[in-house]
């Protein structure tokens, strides 16, 4: 390659790299994006929705401190799923949580839903049918509510799932298989069919 070549090359280099965003900007583009989600994730798995904003807040600054190191290998929103769930397993593993976790269940935390007016009956059967399954996810042990939420309910695939909780694909499925077991036994405790 002659100088002027190489010249042309290091000026469209250093173009892209000024076209990239900044690490600040990035970091309020993944929060934008992925903010609830990694609240509700966390709040899956903790229970407690002011604990589930903590580590939400710990995940943000951890993506930010380690942006640099980010190498590509799965997509931005499973690395930030990983570092989720490695947060709230580290909560769920902590003193303060093993001394202080009573069996107390937190108000429901429902948002209002905007419905036409002659679809309000079915709207609300339909959320109270969301807050029953929910319901039943959360009873599940930390292990299975994990698979339940990010392949249900965050639509990952089994792949992603495996990448996001450091597993292999096959004890993905192992894993679904079996949430969806425990899942089907509460359900009929109740009396209530699934499929």
């Amino acid at each position: 390659m002659n100088a002027s070549a190489k010249a042309n090359a290091a000026r469209v280099n250093e173009a892209e790299r000024s076209l990239q965003p900044t690490k600040d900007a990035l970091l309020s583009t993944l929060m934008n994006d992925y903010g609830d989600k990694i609240v509700q994730l966390a709040y899956m798995i903790v229970k407690d929705r002011g604990i589930a904003e903590d580590i939400t807040q710990e995940v943000f600054l951890k993506a930010y401190r380690s942006l640099d190191q980010f190498r590509h290998e799965s997509s931005l929103k499973t690395w930030l799923y990983r570092i989720a769930i490695n947060e709230s397993r580290k909560y769920l593993r902590s003193w303060s949580f093993r001394q202080i976790f009573s069996t107390f269940v937190s108000p429901k935390e429902t948002v209002p839903e905007q419905v036409a007016e002659g679809n309000v009956e079915s709207s609300v059967f339909k959320q109270l049918d969301q807050v029953h399954i929910a319901e039943k996810v959360m009873m599940l042990s930390p292990l299975y509510r994990k698979v339940m939420v990010l392949h249900y309910y965050e639509d990952l695939s089994i792949k992603e799932v495996a990448q996001v909780l450091d597993i292999s694909e096959d004890a993905v499925r192992t894993q679904l298989h079996r949430a969806r077991k425990h899942f089907r036994a509460l359900c009929e405790k109740e009396g209530l069919e699934w499929n």
